[in-house]
């Protein structure tokens, strides 16, 4: 007994590399979760801005202060054009995205988006541009089914968080005072500096854009939203097109949804019209200034309910400038149908 100590240390000692015992096969999981990060990870970028200064110091995207502010971004087309959020790059007058591979190219702002908190850059004079993300679809997606968030949180570039679709059909405001539509919820962590990455599926294809986190610590909970991949499909080309993006609208100043519960009515309230637009040459009626009586409340748009201003906007949305409306308003105790054209309010009222 008093030997054994010494004899285990002088014989059982591994005093030399022990051999390496074989893993067998990746899970399939496995192989698809590595599959999808060597396929679309070179196509994710690190974006970063700086608000006014003398220099820039993106040379070195991670630095996090002194002005300057990071997020994520990937590739959209063979022309250079990068995806990211608007919130990113907003107020910045430089901008730099840093590959995969390292290389630092200076940046352009193509277009924003600050409805859909999306931005578009264009960089040049890159040796070897990444492959395009594949696109995917947000309509069809499940709740329950894989996602997976590739981006730069805290700086730490090309990290992979993987989760599951938690919930859709979130709605997200924005700094403009409008709501994301159609958000996807999901528990893949996504932290600060994740902001303007890909959210994908199985198949690695895009089916969102990381945009924001609901956390009281400022980091991950396990609830990130993005921004679904058909608005994304939709906004993009418009702001590569022209710069930005129609805001359709019939020219009419809406009253909260608590002053139609307080009134007792499901509905949009017209609190006003805007002067030749399509809402007034309709002759669509806002509340009596005088007496204050309510005027004309907005109660479906093309047979679907309207509850709110976004439920509104969502229809508006969907059928496109220069399209037409039909519109159903409560009035006098009664029911009127009325047809409206969808303009381009650029920013107004809806």
């Amino acid at each position: 007994m008093l030997a054994q100590p010494w004899i285990q240390q002088q014989f059982y000692s591994a005093t030399t590399p022990r051999a390496i015992e074989p893993r067998g096969d990746l899970a399939e999981w496995e192989r698809t979760t590595i599959a999808i990060f060597d396929r679309v990870s070179p196509s994710v970028v690190q974006v970063a801005g700086r608000a006014g200064g003398d220099t820039f110091a993106g040379a070195d995207p991670d630095e996090q202060n002194g002005g300057a502010q990071t997020g994520t971004g990937f590739v959209w087309d063979a022309a250079g054009h990068i995806v990211t959020n608007n919130h990113v790059v907003q107020g910045a007058t430089e901008i730099a995205v840093r590959l995969a591979n390292g290389d630092v190219a200076r940046a352009q702002v193509t277009g924003l988006a600050p409805n859909y908190d999306l931005a578009v850059l264009r960089i040049s004079g890159v040796r070897t541009l990444p492959p395009p993300i594949p696109i995917g679809s947000s309509a069809d997606l499940k709740v329950g089914q894989a996602a997976f968030a590739i981006g730069n949180p805290f700086g730490l570039d090309q990290s992979l968080t993987t989760g599951v679709i938690s919930a859709l059909k979130r709605r997200l405001p924005t700094t403009t005072g409008r709501e994301i539509s159609n958000v996807i919820q999901t528990d893949a962590a996504i932290n600060p500096g994740n902001s303007g990455g890909p959210l994908l599926d199985s198949a690695g294809r895009l089916i969102g854009v990381n945009t924001a986190i609901f956390s009281p610590s400022g980091s991950n909970a396990g609830i990130g939203f993005a921004v679904p991949v058909d608005t994304v499909n939709r906004v993009v080309p418009a702001l590569i097109k022209s710069g930005r993006v129609p805001t359709p609208g019939i020219g009419i100043v809406a009253a909260p949804e608590s002053v139609g519960t307080r009134l007792g009515v499901e509905g949009l309230v017209v609190v006003r019209t805007v002067p030749g637009s399509p809402a007034d040459r309709a002759g669509l009626r806002g509340v009596d200034r005088t007496s204050g009586v309510v005027g004309d409340v907005i109660v479906a748009c093309n047979d679907t309910p309207i509850r709110r201003l976004v439920d509104l906007s969502d229809v508006l949305e969907q059928v496109g400038v220069g399209n037409r409306i039909e519109l159903t308003v409560l009035r006098g105790g009664g029911t009127t149908k009325l047809s409206l054209e969808v303009v381009d309010i650029g920013g107004r009222t809806p």
